[in-house]
């Protein structure tokens, strides 16, 4: 057997360099803000792993909304003592990888002085740079944790933000900062019309380039559909013009028989397809359409004012053509326009809530429907801001909408229907729930920061337009 491996008496420097230092634990105390945490001091010592906190996870607005000690500002230094924590461990981990091959090689080259003396030289500022890394990471750790401890949790958009001041309705917001007007139209466009401007029309070209670009990048196919589409279009979609003449506009039937103004794209998308087969192969079939929309709505007195009931609106419409071999393929699309639909509410910051409609709301062609309600803080209710349905086989079966097989073998086809952003109720949710108390503005979501660029949050350095003046 070997002889045991014995360092002379000129390797002492070098192996006291390359010996891990005594490390204890640092005395309890405050931190510079004179608070002490527990947590920290129990890991600190080494009783418990380090916490591992979600701070990426967090916002401003998180800290904002609570009552807690901690403000927006504190969040930019403890982020910032993060970054830098992790920076010095990772130098740390390196040093110490270093440190272990230095005394590696002390063994394999101890008999050669030069290379010994050097080992020696690199084993001690190793050391030095580890022994002001390592003070570093105490104040650092400190630092981060005693604030970090602290940080509330997320919150879910289910939690409805509370406002510390009156809040305002949207038509009031619009207003002030003049970018809504619908004051004095009645001898221009009747009621129930409006005016966007300056920022307001912008905002409404946003939100339908941030919904029609999602929508695109999920495999829809982007399409642009007539305005008037025949009263036989309406019938097989589950609408009838002639029952519910006080909801569409027609046009005179003097001149243009049998011609109505569309409340939706889905009519005009439907009659793309009538009278026409997919290929099996070729679906589902995802169309994206933006179109303005008419709606008569003379049933009904409620809010005259405001734009959640209005004439003519921008609605980005969601239609899908699926097959019907295993009787679960138009459920499955339902399922993805629905998570579509979350998706885009939930990116634009919006509190809402998902209905499943009983029987008695379901229209004429609808399977099974989804209505999403949004919360309106200034009408202090929830409202309606897209809806979902499953026709399955309704409209395929009467207006011809057909699919083939590899054997060439038709079958009707199913349709799915949705709302992916209907303007004006989405301007309602937006304005109303990021208002703020400072100048009657508001704040955009991330979602839309990039596609307004030239904004102020609040909206404030819009030029007035001639017309749109304060009312």
């Amino acid at each position: 057997m070997a002889a045991p491996l014995r360092l002379g008496r000129g390797v002492g420097p070098l192996w006291r360099a390359l010996q891990p230092p005594l490390r204890r634990p640092p005395p309890r105390r405050a931190g510079s803000s004179g608070a002490r945490s527990r947590l920290y001091e129990y890991a600190r010592e080494g009783w418990a792993s380090w916490p591992r906190l979600d701070v990426a996870g967090l916002s401003e607005r998180d800290l904002e909304v609570r009552k807690g000690p901690l403000k927006a500002p504190d969040l930019h230094e403890i982020v910032t003592a993060w970054e830098r924590l992790n920076q010095v461990q990772e130098e740390i981990a390196k040093l110490n990888a270093e440190r272990k091959r230095v005394r590696t090689e002390v063994y394999n080259f101890m008999v050669r002085l030069p290379v010994y003396n050097a080992l020696v030289k690199e084993g001690r500022e190793i050391r030095v740079c580890l022994n002001t890394l390592r003070q570093e990471e105490v104040e650092l750790q400190e630092k981060y944790y005693l604030h970090a401890l602290r940080l509330p949790n997320r919150i879910h958009p289910d939690v409805v933000r509370k406002f510390d001041f009156k809040v305002k309705g949207h038509l009031e917001i619009g207003e002030n900062l003049d970018i809504i007007r619908q004051r004095r139209l009645a001898h221009i466009s009747g009621l129930r019309s409006y005016y966007l401007c300056g920022a307001g029309a912008l905002l409404e070209r946003a939100l339908v380039q941030f919904t029609f670009s999602k929508l695109i990048q999920k495999g829809f196919i982007p399409m642009t559909v007539p305005d008037m589409v025949k009263g036989a279009v309406f019938e097989g979609c589950g609408m009838l013009p002639e029952v519910h003449s006080s909801l569409v506009y027609r046009i005179d039937p003097s001149r243009f028989e049998d011609l109505n103004l569309a409340g939706t794209s889905e009519v005009g998308i439907a009659g793309y397809f009538a009278d026409h087969a997919v290929a099996l192969k070729d679906m589902p079939v995802r169309i994206a359409c933006s179109s303005t929309c008419y709606r008569a709505e003379t049933e009904t007195g409620k809010e005259p004012w405001g734009l959640y009931r209005v004439h003519q609106f921008t609605k980005v419409e969601m239609f899908g053509v699926t097959a019907n071999e295993t009787g679960l393929e138009s459920n499955a699309l339902m399922e993805e326009f629905l998570a579509l639909q979350k998706e885009i509410f939930l990116e634009l910051g919006l509190h809402f809530k998902v209905l499943d409609m009983p029987p008695q709301e379901l229209g004429l062609s609808a399977f099974r429907k989804f209505d999403i309600e949004a919360w309106m803080p200034g009408r202090n209710q929830y409202g309606e801001i897209s809806s979902l349905s499953n026709c399955t086989d309704f409209q395929s079966r009467r207006l011809n909408i057909m699919y083939y097989n590899e054997k060439q073998q038709l079958s009707f086809a199913h349709t799915v229907n949705g709302t992916a952003c209907a303007v004006p109720r989405m301007l309602i949710a937006i304005l109303e729930s990021n208002q703020l108390k400072v100048c009657g503005g508001f704040l955009f979501f991330f979602a839309l920061h990039s596609i307004l660029p030239k904004l102020e949050p609040s909206g404030l350095n819009m030029p007035a337009l001639p017309g749109c003046s304060r009312l």
